[in-house]
């Protein structure tokens, strides 16, 4: 269960194939299934919501597949024609429900697991966007104004990141204390700083860490900063500010940047 009480549901489809191709999943089954009920593919097809023509397409492909019939079609007779399952086609009716059943508990079991926060985590890692540093969180505190609100996201204990957006574009998120919601810095955004006793800055958001490694370039270092619970931030600054400061792995240095700078936005 999220924080924000809606709990995130595991499903899954299931089909089967013969070597490689395909037999098909829940609709083709239940497909054979009434065309064996009704004794006839074209109510089976009625009560599929299927035309006449796409049904036998579907057997056609079923029975290539299979490389046997799974459906017979019996012509003339008082009766005239119709279709019947062979014993293999009941056969692996039969055999599609079983794994059926099982693929279910199987769901369900991974559901009570946790697995739900861990497939959050996944869906996280593979966001891909062009702002360095990405945060996420739940929303902890939400300030409304005339024209922008100033958004509060706990990332981690004790670390919050502070960002003011347009009051329209709270309303569009759909923002509220307790939602799930991610922050997005631009490395260009963060300032680097070693010396914040004695000094006060307009910055919102203040990291305190240590420097965990530094990629340096011809113009400009990459420094990335550690500031705890497995969080960190990377800034992009002068190769000159990188020596005036004397960075270096290990050395305590703070990151700043300021609220306006902070691009939030919440999972779909």
């Amino acid at each position: 269960m999220s924080e924000t009480g809606k709990a995130v549901q595991l499903n899954g489809d299931l089909w089967l194939s013969v070597s490689g191709q395909s037999l098909g999943g829940q609709g083709r089954f239940a497909l054979l299934g009434l065309i064996d009920a009704c004794g006839s593919i074209s109510q089976a097809a009625k009560r599929m919501g299927m035309t006449y023509k796409n049904a036998w397409d579907a057997v056609d492909a079923m029975n290539t597949a299979a490389g046997e019939a799974l459906v017979a079609r019996t012509v003339g007779g008082q009766g005239g024609g119709g279709a019947r399952l062979t014993e293999r086609g009941r056969e692996l009716i039969q055999r599609f429900t079983q794994i059926q059943r099982e693929h279910r508990i199987f769901l369900e079991s991974l559901q009570a697991s946790g697995l739900r926060d861990d497939l959050n985590l996944i869906r996280r890692i593979a966001m891909n966007t062009s702002a360095r540093n990405q945060f996420h969180g739940y929303v902890t505190g939400l300030v409304a104004g005339a024209v922008n609100d100033e958004v509060h996201i706990g990332i981690a204990p004790g670390l919050q990141i502070v960002a003011t957006i347009t009051h329209g574009s709270a309303e569009g998120l759909g923002l509220a204390v307790g939602k799930e919601a991610f922050a997005l810095v631009k490395a260009s955004s963060v300032i680097i700083s070693n010396t914040l006793k004695g000094a006060r800055y307009s910055a919102r958001n203040s990291l305190a860490g240590t420097v965990e490694r530094i990629s340096e370039g011809a113009v400009n270092d990459e420094v990335v900063l550690d500031v705890g619970n497995g969080c960190s931030v990377v800034a992009i600054i002068t190769r000159q500010s990188t020596q005036h400061l004397e960075l270096k792995e290990g050395a305590k240095a703070t990151a700043l940047f300021k609220a306006s700078s902070v691009i939030i936005g919440v999972p779909n």
